[in-house]
């Protein structure tokens, strides 16, 4: 009997909060009205690019997106998830998928950007991204179109900030292979001649920040355009961040085809009189002052469900 009493009380306090939310609502057409909970899944594809220490723009290498390289975009795409309350506030999980690229070859006869062309360095890597974001839709949070006559608009544009756990792999092509450059420590990451300089790890946390706009095409349908920028915590994502090392220690710590590979893609200069090169390193091969980046601009289409028809409330049962 007590157990009995127990689990009514139980399902009392459970049933009469879920009563009170679904009893807030309102209209989002003549035929449906809005639930305070709703859900969406769906899809999106786009472009993906980064912003690194190789390449950059094709002229004198600038600030931020101002040495962007429109022509490295990848295609990218991914699967979503999304919980939204009274269409102010959503959470959603996310799976992207997509590779960036950059190449210093591009910078050939600029005047200024000798030294970058004369590195001669280039790295792609895949990219395997989850991720945990909120959205935020002014037009809902600061407007009460339940206490309104109008219907609320179809677009609604959004901002976006969160946490995701990424994957990525820099490699290059040498001598016609493509080779992993993580492995080859080629500014002597591990080595004990520089003990500040760590292995980088393949999986790593990012934090996306970014907006967008959403556009209802019907009760049950839309679409969005966002850019997402991702804020990473390596320099490494193109294997480059600092100074060249003193390549007679890869003989110490590697052998074979291994070390074949590490000389060879540590030190990939061209030769020019006025840039010398010194083989003890020390020579700046990067700016580890600002770390890398990556981002993507997607075209979403999502299927909503928990919109409701008027008819199926009790209110407007008839």
């Amino acid at each position: 009997m007590k157990k009995n009493k127990f689990l009514l009380i139980v399902m009392v306090l459970f049933i009469v909060p879920i009563q009170k939310i679904t009893a807030q609502y309102y209209f989002y057409d003549n035929a449906t009205y809005n639930t305070p909970l709703m859900f969406e899944i769906g899809a999106s594809v786009g472009v993906m690019n980064c912003l690194t220490d190789i390449g950059g723009k094709a002229g004198l290498g600038k600030k931020f997106v101002k040495d962007l390289n429109i022509g490295n975009n990848q295609i990218n795409g991914g699967l979503y998830f999304t919980a939204t309350y009274k269409e102010a506030v959503a959470i959603r999980i996310e799976g992207t998928f997509g590779s960036v690229k950059a190449y210093d070859s591009i910078l050939k006869d600029v005047q200024l950007t000798t030294p970058r062309y004369n590195r001669n360095l280039s790295f792609s890597s895949k990219i395997a991204e989850i991720s945990a974001v909120a959205e935020f839709y002014p037009l809902f949070i600061f407007v009460n179109w339940a206490s309104r006559e109008d219907y609320p608009p179809n677009y609604s544009p959004y901002l976006i900030g969160g946490i995701g756990y990424y994957t990525f792999n820099p490699q290059t092509v040498l001598n016609g292979r493509v080779i992993d450059l993580q492995p080859l420590s080629t500014e002597g990451q591990g080595f004990a001649e520089y003990p500040d300089r760590k292995p980088y790890k393949l999986q790593q946390i990012n934090f996306p920040i970014g907006a967008g706009i959403k556009y209802e095409l019907s009760p049950n349908l839309n679409v969005r355009a966002e850019f997402l920028y991702r804020i990473l915590t390596t320099d490494y994502l193109d294997d480059l961040s600092t100074r060249y090392i003193d390549q007679s220690l890869f003989s110490k710590y590697f052998s074979g085809a291994k070390l074949a590979d590490a000389l060879a893609v540590n030190d990939r200069r061209r030769t020019d009189p006025k840039y010398p090169i010194n083989p003890l390193g020390g020579q700046i091969r990067g700016k580890a002052t600002n770390n890398d980046a990556y981002f993507s601009f997607n075209f979403k289409i999502g299927y909503n469900f928990g919109r409701e028809k008027i008819n199926k409330h009790p209110k407007y049962n008839y």
